[in-house]
């Protein structure tokens, strides 16, 4: 076997490195000599696949056929397909996963098997270059991927024969290649634009401790879609004929030349581009580098919020330095807007494209055989995770930015008399009711006594390991019975729900609260009625027909006051009806009491107690 490898499974370009025998990262040659293996995979006719930069050349000619910025899709369903997604390729809906239809639709496949493709390459490249096969191997994810979309990573790893030790969070392994190349401590901003995928985080770095203090991102934003409004620029005054709707190889064509003309124009001031397209159709435009940052400009600016916010999450003013991930970073408009940002000259002094890859290597290296001894890594969760409970809110077990691997616990009880069943809903998300939230999993722990209302007691437990993929599981404390699942969704979070879930929870809090108190005493207000009307029926006799009358009249005013929208109202009623029933109560109590004791003596009852005392102390 070989030691263990990093790799960086990316939007555009892939990488695999390892660590050497002078214990040093170095990335490996994955295809012609090169260490960047582009992130193409094409589909023939006759069921051969090709992959890498000669799938990348067939791209114009075969555009459906070849897929490209797949990871875009992992971990997604048809429903989270954008309009410009749906110009080149062609989509089979009819599942809960992305598919997408190649060699001339006769067959259909994932993002996870297109990854595997890609990740086969990588791993035969790694054999060549080590004298055998990896022993494992640590693949990388943006930092803002939730667990749906890390599922899909790690399948594709198995998918293509490889041991996964663990899935790495993209910005942090920045970090781990800067700190320990440079020996660097102190507060660090990544800042990772590639291809398809943007992240921030924000690490402290103290004598080979690699915390992360936050993180945040989009998961649909990087080079691409620079590349799609220079594209798009492009076809409005450069395409002959013009063309109102431009087929997949129109498109294909368009998106490689505005990539060229956009890495060009990275050391040129004006660059011209003159290409032949399929059709009959001619692109030739002109543009300059002053022209290119006026178009891509907002794209750039999306980047500035998730920046911002992670820097308030982190608690820190400010940070000692930025590190620049993603050839993206290499657009001067992007480091200038970088510099603006943090007020600080980014860090260049490692490749941005292999920064990742080196980092991967040495996590694999230290998870192999404990290579690095001296690096202890300490990433986070992005979105909080929690459980819906009665009205719909939700309990939080595990919070955003909490450091991973995390677990936690915490007890429910029943809802109702006789209550033998609970469903455990599992949701992400920072919002205080559930429906605002993204639902993850659903189980129903079955087989609970029956007994009255509050009395069973459940523990939910979630655990969140170093990949930050999450186990629930749920006990009911006084029969031991249980069920654990591993939350297992089968479409991730769409591009717009990841920074939605973030900025409606900061937009929204004041009102999402109050509607959380107001669920929570109706709740309350309503397990009260229930019960009360039961003893009354049980039991009414106990109270005099005044008595009864009063506790009418505030049953009435509890059930008026939870059909209006104030929570504190709600909350006095009960408390008024409380009040009304505390003697009531206390005459139920004496009447069981005194029906549990007929027949018997007092110290009869009084031996049992001895004897339960005892037997704690006969077993320990």
């Amino acid at each position: 076997m070989g030691r263990a490898i990093g790799i960086d499974l990316g939007t555009t370009n892939s990488l695999v490195a390892h660590v050497d025998a002078r214990n040093r990262p170095q990335v490996i040659s994955a295809e012609e000599g090169r260490p960047l293996l582009p992130s193409a995979v094409h589909y023939a006719a006759d069921g051969s696949v090709e992959v890498g930069a000669e799938a990348r050349r067939r791209a114009p000619e075969r555009p459906v056929d070849t897929l490209l910025s797949v990871k875009r899709f992992m971990g997604r369903g048809p429903g989270d397909l954008r309009p410009e997604d749906r110009g080149i390729w062609r989509f089979d809906e009819s599942g809960s996963v992305v598919r997408l239809l190649v060699a001339d639709g006769a067959r259909a496949v994932t993002p996870v098997e297109v990854s595997a493709e890609l990740l086969r390459v990588l791993k035969r490249a790694a054999a060549a270059a080590l004298g055998g096969p990896p022993a494992g191997c640590v693949i990388t994810v943006p930092a803002y991927f939730d667990d749906a979309q890390r599922q899909a990573t790690r399948e594709a790893g198995r998918l293509a024969g490889l041991e996964v030790l663990r899935l790495l969070n993209e910005p942090t392994a920045a970090a781990l290649a800067y700190g320990l190349d440079k020996q660097v401590q102190g507060t660090y901003a990544v800042y990772d634009l590639g291809g398809g995928t943007f992240d921030v985080s924000i690490l402290r770095l103290d004598q080979g401790v690699f915390e992360v203090l936050a993180t945040g991102g989009d998961t649909h934003l990087g080079g691409d879609d620079l590349d799609r409004v220079v594209a798009a620029r492009l076809l409005e005054g450069g395409l002959t004929p013009p063309c109102a709707e431009p087929g997949p190889a129109v498109l294909r064509g368009a998106l490689a030349a505005a990539q060229r003309l956009r890495e060009a124009l990275t050391t040129e001031a004006a660059v011209e581009a003159d290409v032949e397209l399929p059709g009959g159709h001619r692109l030739r435009a002109r543009l300059t580098r002053d022209e290119l940052e006026a178009l891509i400009a907002p794209v750039i600016e999306r980047t500035t919020a998730p920046c911002r916010r992670a820097l308030e999450d982190s608690g820190l003013a400010g940070v000692d330095g930025v590190v620049l991930v993603g050839g993206t970073t290499r657009t001067p408009a992007v480091r200038r807007h970088v510099k603006a940002l943090f007020g600080k000259e980014p860090l260049t002094d490692l490749d941005p494209d292999t920064v990742v890859a080196l980092g991967a290597a040495v996590q694999a290296d230290a998870l192999d055989r404990g290579g690095r001894e001296d690096v202890l890594l300490l990433d986070v969760i992005p979105l909080s995770l929690g459980v819906e409970m009665m009205g719909g809110v939700v309990e939080k077990l595990i919070l955003r930015n909490s450091t991973i691997p995390a677990s936690a616990s915490q007890a429910f009880t029943t809802y109702a008399d006789g209550q033998t069943g609970m469903v455990v809903h599992v949701v992400q998300g920072e919002r205080e009711l559930a429906h605002d939230c993204r639902s993850l999993a659903r189980f129903t722990l079955k087989g609970i006594p029956s007994m009255p209302a509050g009395i069973a007691r459940v523990e939910i437990t979630y655990a969140v390991d170093a990949d930050g993929i999450l186990q629930v599981a749920a006990r009911e404390l006084g029969t031991g019975l249980s069920q654990a699942i591993q939350v297992k969704a089968t479409y991730g979070l769409g591009e717009e729900e990841v920074e939605a879930m973030l900025i409606e929870s900061i937009e929204h809090a004041e009102a999402d609260v109050t509607e959380r108190f107001l669920r929570e005493w109706r709740v309350e207000g309503e397990r009260l009625v229930a019960s009360l009307g039961s003893a009354l029926a049980a039991d009414g006799e106990l109270l005099s027909t005044a008595e009864r009358a009063a506790v009418e009249e505030r049953l009435d005013g509890l059930r008026a006051a939870m059909g209006g929208d104030d929570y504190l109202a709600i909350k006095a009623w009960l408390q008024s009806v409380d009040e009304a029933t505390r003697p009531f109560a206390e005459r139920r109590m004496d009447k069981h009491v005194r029906a549990a004791m007929a027949g018997h003596r007092v110290e009869e009852f009084a031996g049992e107690a001895r004897t339960t005392r005892a037997e704690p102390d006969e077993e320990g």
